[in-house]
């Protein structure tokens, strides 16, 4: 102990000089004013994002710097830990591992059946810098493996924020979590079975490996609703990961945040929606049920259908974006109009039509002052109006006929200023792929053009040097006004994850989708379109699925965007929740899906979970009764009470909707009412959720008789 204790000791010491010394000179990279050159500013603001990053680092492995070791059978020892240390003086020799490197691997893996070259495996418990215990797996001899590290990890009292598990991970969760960089993959898993931790140590492990190619564009994670986000928040920060955006489904446009439900959710879900939206759309491009007329000096021209008509086909044949579009419809416009007014005109004047020359030049004369019409304009905008996404759906929404038209469910209909729900946004979205920018071709290109004269002035500046001989490197040379535009959006001083986060046009370089049994094939659809590289991890169980848009099988989601080349890998054990609550569970799960399989538990506590009458009069000072009774068995744990959607149950205690307690566990829970949540919208699947949140007590309270699938229960009614 006293000399693993000098050897931990000399680590921290490692750490805080590596420190020091990064801090340093990032300090002198902020301060150094002489880079004078592009090259040279470059140079440094390479060099600061690094030394940044890596202090970052350093910060964040103070907690549980080093964690495992292991003697190998040539005598060789590997110190396991947050991140790699070496010594620079000593031809950089490692002096402690990565946990994400190949050679930590035996670390979780290794069995007294199959060593991997490793003679011992040695578990530090440490508080702080110290180190209090230590056990060994002695695998040399044939020693079966000890669960004591895992165990007293798991019967820690639960924090409001998960942690990570870098230094309890299984070997059925180290093989998925150093899966390669290869397209798609599904880790399913009953609850308790570490889907979510592995998904995000798997992030971790492919910004370890992968980081060039995905630092650059960061990773999404898309969880079921704010309160698990905050719960899984702080885990690749831990991990020394911070290039992350965190949305609920809801959240997944810049200009709308929504966790509003939807009575059409099902519906809004389908696929088939996308057709809908693409109606919406050509229902705005419209011809006139009146001729529309167009005053000029010399004539007054029409916009009546035929006109109209053919513009419109003009503009949809060049398969541009609505508003893109909307320019090549004005333009076929005026050229229709400018032919009808010369033969207007012609007919008061024989000899204009009678003379190619005079014809020609009366027609730009008319197209001239038809680019210039107000009236024309607004013709224009009414027949073939610029819309955003929201303006598209607020119009449809709150007008029978348009809804007819499309023949969409009259149930979509709403007052105006309804607030958007989540089903809303995948139609958003969609919406936002066929209506393109909502600026113009023209006034884009003006933009540009500002952006393009501002650059080159800075260029300028930057060359000011004389060099009568072209000898030097100079800044034009290395980027051009045009390239340096376009930049000037990344240069922002916003982290990647901000940038990310306000550009609904940002692809990721990986997607993490919690819960994923939930979203619809909408859903589906925003997510792929966000990461086209379709480096994806999907955690869920099906037997959890709430929605009625949700997914039935992962193939019925999945093969619409990478068909049978996606992997598919299952979590069997139960780590959350002890044997006897699985059992409960467990009996619930037969009913709902008789070929599921639940997850097998790796501890017991001897503690059976009970249930207890009420009557409707007693139920809040039943519940207040046992909640205080749980806190104090449990001790320093958290509690939470469950209850239906909708309840008004008012207990001194944290309550909770089963869908908000997805993805979460506490050492308590206590679920009111099993009977009213199984008869809700989203049936035995919210009671499923509920009974498979503890770590430690489950509870019951109820006053209706309690379902046949409960009677595992045992009875503490007085």
């Amino acid at each position: 102990m006293s000399a693993e204790r000098e050897h931990i000791a000399s680590l921290y010491a490692h750490l805080d000089a590596e420190r020091t010394t990064a801090s340093g000179k990032l300090d002198g990279v902020l301060l150094d004013s002489t880079a004078e050159t592009t090259e040279a500013r470059w140079e440094r603001d390479v060099a600061a994002n690094t030394l940044t990053r890596r202090i970052g680092l350093l910060r964040v492995a103070d907690n549980g710097l080093c964690f495992g070791r292991l003697d190998h059978i040539d005598g060789e020892t590997t110190y396991i830990g947050r991140l790699g240390l070496f010594d620079e003086e000593n031809d950089y020799e490692p002096l402690l591992t990565d946990w994400r490197a190949p050679i930590a691997r035996p670390f979780y893996v290794a069995t007294a059946a199959n060593p991997e070259g490793v003679t011992r495996r040695r578990h530090f418990r440490a508080r702080g810098r110290r180190v209090l215990a230590f056990h060994d797996d002695v695998l040399a001899h044939g020693v079966a493996d000890s669960d004591e590290v895992l165990l007293a990890a798991l019967n820690a009292p639960r924090s409001e924020t998960m942690g990570d598990i870098v230094a309890t991970i299984q070997a059925e969760q180290d093989e998925i979590i150093r899966l390669g960089r290869n397209g798609v993959v599904v880790i399913d898993g009953g609850p308790g079975t570490g889907k979510t931790v592995v998904a995000l140590h798997r992030v971790a492990y492919l910004l370890y490996t992968h980081r060039e190619r995905m630092s650059r564009r960061g990773v999404l994670i898309i969880g079921p609703n704010t309160g698990f986000l905050r719960y899984i928040g702080g885990v690749l920060p831990s991990l020394g990961e911070t290039d992350v955006v965190f949305a609920t489904p809801g959240e997944l446009l810049p200009d709308v945040k929504t966790r509003a439900g939807d009575p059409d959710r099902e519906v809004k879900g389908r696929l088939a929606m996308v057709d809908l939206v693409r109606a919406a759309v050509a229902d705005r491009q419209e011809v006139p049920g009146t001729p529309i007329e167009i005053e000029l000096d010399d004539v007054t021209v029409e916009i009546d259908v035929a006109v109209a008509g053919r513009a419109r086909e003009r503009a949809r044949s060049t398969g541009r974006t609505h508003n893109r579009a909307q320019e090549v419809f004005r333009d076929a416009l005026i050229l229709e109009l400018a032919e009808q007014a010369v033969d207007r005109i012609g007919a008061g004047w024989l000899d204009v039509r009678d003379t190619p020359d005079l014809a020609g030049d009366l027609a730009a004369d008319v197209r001239r002052e038809l680019i210039s019409s107000d009236a024309l304009a607004a013709a224009v905008e009414l027949l073939w109006p610029r819309l955003s996404p929201r303006r598209l759906f607020a119009e449809l929404y709150t007008s029978p006929a348009r809804l007819a038209a499309i023949r969409a469910p009259e149930s979509f209909l709403r007052e105006r200023g309804d607030a958007w729900t989540v089903s809303d946004v995948p139609l958003l979205d969609e919406a936002a792929e066929l209506l393109g920018p909502y600026e113009s071709e023209e006034e884009a290109e003006q933009t540009l053009r500002e952006q393009e004269a501002y650059a080159r002035g800075v260029l300028d500046i930057l060359d000011t040097d004389e060099d009568p001989d072209g000898e030097l490197l100079r800044a034009v040379d290395l980027i051009d006004p045009t390239q340096l535009a376009q930049r000037q959006e990344e240069r922002d001083h916003r982290s990647l994850a901000e940038r990310a986060a306000a550009d609904r046009e940002w692809t990721y370089g990986h997607v993490v989708v919690d819960e994923a049994q939930e979203l619809s094939e909408m859903d589906w659809r925003v997510l792929m379109r966000r990461c086209p590289s379709r480096s994806v991890t999907i955690v869920g169980d099906l037997a959890q699925r709430e929605s009625p848009a949700g997914a039935r099988s992962w193939a019925a989601m999945l093969d619409e965007y990478v068909p049978n080349r996606w992997t598919y890998r299952q979590l069997t054990i139960n780590y959350r929740m002890p044997a006897e609550i699985m059992d409960v569970a467990a009996s619930l799960l037969s009913t709902m899906d008789t070929s599921a399989q639940p997850p097998k538990s790796v501890r017991t506590t001897g503690v059976p979970p009970w249930s207890r009458r009420a009557t409707e009069d007693t139920l809040a000072e039943v519940v207040t009764e046992m909640v205080a009774r749980m806190e104090e068995e449990i001790g320093a744990g958290t509690v939470a009470v469950i209850a239906p959607d909708g309840s008004t149950l008012n207990v001194d205690a944290l309550v909770l909707p089963p869908r908000s307690t997805k993805g979460l566990e506490f050492d308590g829970v206590i679920v009111v009412e099993p009977a009213t949540m199984a008869s809700g919208p989203a049936g035995t699947a919210e009671l499923y959720v509920a009974l498979t949140r503890a770590t430690q007590r489950l509870g019951v309270v109820h006053t209706e008789p309690l379902p046949e699938y409960l009677r595992l229960l045992e009875d503490v009614t007085p």
